[in-house]
């Protein structure tokens, strides 16, 4: 007889229980709304700012026409330094900026310069490229690269910690 009165007990306290878990914080008021979450694309244009990517947006020429001349003159460690300037540029302009459009408008400016300078034809018939694995490299290594930085800048700016996901 005694086990039906301390089951029923029993249920009578966890059903307690399980309706004050659900009720809210139990203090009465509202929570607050959620809050839309930063993205790291949106900040504040200023004239700052504005010079500040303009000047991003012609380094990202500058270091691709450097990286041409120089993946092709030494191969294995200009290659390398092409690259690693690229990378400098792209991590640089992320953290002085603090946003994703810090790694974008510099690469942007690469990009366009590569292409620029991959498609222009001399009157003798060379290119700035040659026909190598070397330039091949370049071409798909800054863009990996830049693919790299941005995902580092937004994790960063979004707050997302590092390591595993979901565990």
């Amino acid at each position: 007889m005694s086990t039906g009165k301390s089951g029923g007990a029993g249920n009578g306290a966890e059903g307690a229980r399980r309706s004050r878990a659900g009720s809210g914080n139990g203090s009465g008021r509202r929570p607050a709304p959620p809050r839309p979450a930063d993205n790291g694309m949106s900040a504040p244009v200023t004239p700052g700012r504005v010079g500040l990517y303009v000047l991003l947006l012609v380094a990202g020429a500058l270091v691709a026409l450097a990286g041409t001349l120089v993946q092709a003159a030494w191969f294995p460690g200009g290659l390398l330094l092409a690259l690693a300037g690229t990378g400098a540029l792209f991590y640089g302009g992320a953290t002085a900026t603090g946003t994703v459009a810090g790694v974008l408008i510099p690469g942007a400016g690469w990009l366009l310069s590569v292409f620029g300078l991959l498609s222009q034809v001399r009157p003798e018939g060379d290119f700035l490229f040659g026909a190598g694995t070397s330039s091949y490299i370049f071409l798909a290594g800054g863009i990996v690269v830049a693919v790299i930085c941005a995902t580092v800048a937004q994790r960063r700016t979004t707050g997302v910690p590092y390591g595993r996901v979901g565990g």
